[in-house]
């Protein structure tokens, strides 16, 4: 126990606690003393708790003090029993060590020190700078503009200016060209394309106008790539998946779609604009949709329809015409109300043309639907004529040969039975021939088909052992993924312990204490044989004797019925076994009221560790006190 109060009294004086050199054990602790190392351990453990490191003057005080200090422990976890105020305040050594041993256990790692450390200024000093730094770290960043303090240091120009805000600027960042699926090997670029981006394309550096603007440009480029990879991935497992397609075809998919929706959107805009000049619209509708379909299409070529060279002939009419007006306007000098008003009216011509056309377009559009209608209904029609006509000439020409064949019926019918036998008996041959063929093929076709149910079973018994193996990959994984974080971890807490502590001593005294356990174990099991061979001869020795006995009381009483010498020696030797057995019995008692002493007298020792004299004179003083204190409240309320 002198190892353990050597330990518990060091790490109280590395909490704070003020513990004089000569104090080496528990037992030498007063209550006040006590008091004081149970405060200053459980606000190491709980900063929030608001207790005093002495005892108050007065009774009711200390036994509050007390209970809280219960209450407090109890709180923490601890499952010791009869722990209230009285195990402070009339402390009992076994207890206090207890206790001692909970708090000093749920101390923080960083605060309970070993024994050998130096508490110096250069340590006092490290674990200022280290308490500093954990409370900068613990803060949440801020810009050095909305800081309320912080260190200002003085820069070249004239004043003062806070920390980190000499060097601050805008966001600012610019367009880079970057290389794409370099990286990538799946993907094989062009020999143009590789030699382009290796001796032609500029460095970020270069292509940025200034170099400030690089951080930022590189931000913004990454983060855009981010975010669309991103995107795509969440859109490709949501929707890409469930349409059954590859990502080329579903991509080809979506420009159209897109390309359609434009188209559409467009058109409704040019509709609704109203008081705007129509040709221009027109023409920001053909460019739009030129521009859509070259993106959509590239390397395709479409060939006009009729319609769509008559609209092109209509508009570059109207084209012309609306550039000779405006030549003609601008040369005119007529007023500008005269020039807004022709403009209006072209305008409305425009219009009402726009109109004409779209109700063209949507007739011409029904027609052609009709048309494609009615083309397909002819085309079904002329399939299944051609169908009829086939099986008509077939027919008639079965019946043509017929008739050839009327006039010599009966040579022609002995020609055809020789036909239709010969047909049978070449039948015949093709049955066997196939038999012949058929069998082989047939054991052929069932050893590959054991051999491919063999194969997937085999293929099938290898997905599950994939998919076991792939599941242990995971588990091995995650473990291994705890495993770093809990070295990372360890690491970063060893690295914030300090490397100039020596802990020879301690693992010496531990070394010790196993070394005088493994003794103690040993005499204990020497003690324990010695024990069991002694009983084992004491049983011997009485089955021995037992036996003894009945031999020799049946001879001697075989001989006293005879003689009266005999009968004198069995009295005897029944008198003889009766004293043995009380002799042994007296032994044992006597060993067993020993064993009840020494228990006697380590209850005794126990109890005089727990000072119940002093404990007893100290409750009698506090109960003096008490009555004291009693009195002098009562004497000032009856002055009141």
């Amino acid at each position: 126990m002198e190892e353990v109060d050597r330990i518990i009294i060091h790490s109280l004086r590395s909490v704070g606690c003020d513990i004089e050199e000569d104090v080496h054990s528990l037992r030498q602790f007063s209550t006040e003393l006590i008091v004081s190392a149970a405060v200053h351990c459980i606000r190491f453990i709980s900063p929030d708790a608001d207790l005093p490191t002495t005892l108050p003057p007065g009774m009711s005080a200390r036994f509050r003090m007390g209970a809280s200090l219960a209450n407090y422990i109890q709180e923490m976890g601890y499952k010791g029993s009869d722990l209230g105020y009285q195990t402070f305040l009339y402390s009992n050594e076994s207890d206090i060590r207890k206790i001692f041993m909970f708090l000093v256990e749920k101390l923080p790692k960083d605060t309970s020190q070993t024994a050998d450390e130096p508490l110096g200024s250069s340590v006092l000093l490290h674990r200022a700078v280290s308490s500093e730094i954990d409370a900068q770290l613990g803060l949440p960043w801020l810009p050095t503009y909305l800081k309320q303090q912080g260190i200002r240091i003085r820069s070249k120009l004239p004043g003062w200016h806070r920390e980190g805000s000499q060097s601050m600027r805008f966001f600012h960042s610019c367009h880079m060209s970057l290389p794409s699926n370099v990286a990538n090997l799946a993907v094989k670029l062009p020999k143009e394309q590789r030699r382009y981006y290796s001796e032609y394309l500029p460095y970020l550096t270069n292509q940025l106008p200034r170099h400030v603007d690089t951080g930022p440009s590189v931000l913004e480029a990454t983060a855009l790539e981010v975010a669309t990879q991103q995107e795509w991935d969440n859109e490709w497992n949501s929707s890409g998946l469930a349409s059954r397609l590859s990502q080329k075809d579903y991509k080809a998919r979506k420009r159209e779609r897109i390309r359609k929706m434009l188209s559409d959107r467009l058109q409704q805009d040019g509709k609704q604009r109203e008081g705007e000049n129509v040709l221009e619209a027109v023409r920001d509708l053909q460019h739009a949709m030129s521009i859509v379909g070259q993106n959509a299409r590239p390397a395709a070529k479409m060939k006009g329809s009729r319609f769509a060279h008559t609209e092109k002939l209509l508009y570059s009419k109207d084209d012309e015409k609306t550039l000779a007006q405006i030549g003609g306007a601008a040369v005119s000098k007529d007023t500008e109300e005269e020039t807004q008003r022709k403009w209006e009216e072209e305008a409305t011509g425009l219009r009402e043309e726009l109109s004409q056309l779209m109700s063209q377009l949507e007739h011409l559009d029904v027609s052609m639907r009709k048309m494609a209608a009615s083309k397909q209904q002819m085309e079904e029609v002329i399939a299944l004529e051609g169908q009829q006509t086939q099986e008509r000439e077939e027919a008639l020409q079965v019946k043509k040969r017929t008739l050839d064949l009327l006039p010599d019926a009966q040579n022609n019918i002995a020609k055809l039975q020789a036909v239709v036998e010969s047909s049978a008996q070449r039948l015949l041959n093709l049955a066997t021939q196939w038999e012949k063929h058929r069998a082989p093929l047939i054991d052929q076709y069932r050893k590959l088909r054991q051999l491919s149910s063999q194969r997937e079973s085999e293929a099938q018994k290898q997905l599950e052992a994939i998919k076991i193996f792939r599941a242990k990959m995971k588990e091995v994984a995650d473990e291994a993924r705890q495993k770093d974080d809990l070295y990372k971890q360890l690491q970063s807490e060893y690295e914030r312990m300090t490397k100039d502590v020596n802990r020879s001593a301690y693992t010496r005294k531990i070394m010790e204490i196993v070394a005088n356990i493994k003794k103690q174990k040993q005499e204990i099991d020497k003690i324990l044989i010695d024990t069991k061979s002694v009983q084992k001869e004491i049983n011997s020795l009485s089955g021995k004797l037992d036996r003894t006995f009945a031999v020799t009381d049946e001879l001697i009483f075989r001989d006293a019925k005879k003689d009266e010498g005999v009968k004198k020696a069995y009295r005897f030797l029944a008198a003889l076994h009766e004293n043995c057995e009380q002799l042994t019995k007296t032994v044992e008692d006597t060993g067993a009221i020993l064993r009840e002493i020494r228990d006697l007298e380590d209850q005794i020792e126990t109890e005089s560790h727990k000072k119940v004299l002093a404990n007893l004179e100290k409750i009698t003083e506090d109960y003096q006190q008490m009555k004291k204190e009693n009195s002098a409240l009562a004497a000032k309320l009856k002055q009141k």
